[in-house]
């Protein structure tokens, strides 16, 4: 039987758990520093297993999850700056805040392998388990899949390949696997992780050597105008932000022409990109047209307004305009999945604070679409944050391609803009379809369905990028099953739960 902790060493083993998820932290993007997991993840399992009981379980379980997500959300707090004179509170308890409530989705799993036989079926639950904690976290409260342990492995194309199969969830489930192994022995560690990382390589390399499919016989031309997010708004900017977005959709369409003659070519602004309502501002759709020229189109991220018969403001959506040759309106999607905090205020009227920028709340949209205006490619779009809901990013029919329109200029030059654009990679792969990302500062990129990067525009940079589109795979597993298959290998691991007293523990 284990001896009662002393308040003393309590501390020490909290602190230890606390430092353990900071340090797991920095496996994920933009640093990919994975051998930080398998010391993180074995220190983890090692203080549950000689927990005093389930009580001490689940703190060390919670600060080990606050210190991951503390860490790896910091990013969280450059939004506040924008606005620093109204938000400077809020600045030291953002990230520590909002990594509480995401901490609980660390402590499950910990629980469970407190509960679990010491050895092979203890790593075998505590795999389980945190996957299922990782699905009910992008589920519970409207959701939030950020920093599923899965992307760590968003650096190469390579290791992500089994996503086309288990998804990132998946991925997850076998990087906590391989993480762990040190749990059980160096020896073990060593002939298991050789074994296991030589059939994940094997099966990547097999994926990567298959012919890539042809293009879709269409030029497009990403625009980042770089516009920060502190001068978006402002009144006197509008016209010089359009302006900016305009000259640089000259240049681009005709680039794209140059390039990839005989092609339609469809040009891309990134999210809320337009200060004027383009669904609404006819003048300012002409210009655009007038700008990208004959045989093109826009695809925009622009706010959209409905309005009372009194000619009051009735909704505002944040939505994806398409403008044809013509300067008319050729498609509408509005954003659907909507940010608590950020587009929307959650217990509207019971918080004292509202953080949402304007005098209200964004509507969501009625869901996923599939578009294909003026006959281009179907494509599925994604505003902002949907992206990063793996098995949830394409519309009742199969896309040919998927855009995600986002504005990561809240976040500056931080780990944020690469972790989203890691999600973006992993839906590319889950798919089996080519990714295309405009970000109003960066990172832009366009993925094949395979998740190899074709085309970049750094964080922070200026300018445009022509590339064809690249065209699908067929439908993968994981397209067609979607989280059942992670789920269901979730679910079978758990079957090596053998039970411990709760209060009593059998490790040394």
């Amino acid at each position: 039987m284990t001896a009662p902790a002393t308040p003393s060493s309590l501390r020490r083993e909290v602190l230890l758990a606390l430092g353990a998820g900071a340090l797991a932290a920095l496996a994920l993007p933009p640093l990919h520093l994975l051998p930080a997991l398998a010391i993180a993840l074995p220190l983890l399992l090692r203080l549950a297993g000689r927990a005093a009981g389930w009580r001490q379980a689940l703190l060390l379980g919670l600060a080990f999850g606050w210190g991951h997500h503390a860490l790896g959300l910091y990013w969280l707090t450059h939004a506040l700056f924008t606005d620093i004179a109204r938000w400077w509170w809020l600045v030291p308890f953002a990230a520590p805040g909002i990594a509480l409530p995401l901490a609980v989705f660390a402590a499950l799993p910990v629980l469970a392998a407190f509960a679990t036989r010491p050895g092979w079926r203890r790593v075998l639950v505590f795999a389980g388990a945190w996957v299922l904690a990782e699905m009910l976290r992008g589920v519970a409260f409207t959701g939030f899949p950020w920093n599923l342990l899965g992307t760590v492995w968003a650096f190469h194309p390579l290791p992500l390949q089994p996503a086309a199969v288990v998804g990132v969830h998946g991925l997850s489930f076998l990087t906590v696997l391989v993480a762990a192994l040190p749990h059980l022995g160096m020896r073990r560690a060593l002939a298991g992780g050789a074994a296991m990382l030589a059939a994940w390589v094997g099966f990547g390399a097999w994926r990567l050597a298959q012919p890539a499919p042809p293009d879709q016989g269409v030029g497009l031309a990403l625009v980042q105008a770089n516009v920060p997010q502190d001068v978006k708004w402002q009144p006197d900017q509008r016209w010089p932000i359009f302006r900016r977005y305009l000259e640089a959709s000259a240049e681009a369409a005709e680039a794209a022409r140059a390039a990839l003659p005989g092609r339609p070519v469809v040009v891309i602004w990134p999210e809320t990109a337009s200060p004027f309502l383009l669904a609404e501002d006819a003048e300012a759709r002409r210009l655009a047209a007038a700008a990208f020229g004959p045989g093109a189109m826009l695809l925009a991220g622009s706010m959209r307004a409905e309005w009372r018969p009194d000619g009051r403001l009735a909704r505002v959506f944040n939505s994806l305009v398409g403008v044809d040759a013509e300067g008319g309106v050729s498609a509408v999607y509005d954003k659907f999945h909507l940010v608590p905090f950020g587009e929307y205020m959650p217990l509207a009227g019971l918080l004292p604070i509202r953080m949402v920028v304007g005098g209200m709340d964004f509507s969501p949209g009625p869901g996923l679409v599939t578009l294909a205006p003026g006959g281009i490619p179907p494509f599925s779009p994604l505003i902002c944050y949907e992206v990063i809901f793996t098995g949830r990013v394409s519309g009742p029919d199969r896309p040919a391609w998927l855009l995600n329109l986002t504005n990561d200029a809240w976040f500056g030059v931080s780990a944020g803009p690469y972790q989203h654009l890691a999600a973006a990679r992993l839906r590319a792969v889950e798919e089996g379809l080519p990714m295309v990302r405009v970000a109003q500062t960066g990172i832009s990129a366009v993925y094949d369905s395979a998740g190899r990067e074709v085309v970049r525009l750094p964080l922070g940079a200026r300018g445009w990028q022509v590339v064809a589109l690249p065209g699908p795979g067929e439908a993968t597993p994981f397209a067609r099953f979607g989280l059942w298959l992670p789920g269901l290998l979730a679910c079978l691991s758990l079957l090596a739960f053998r039970r411990d007293n709760l209060d009593v523990d059998h490790d040394p």
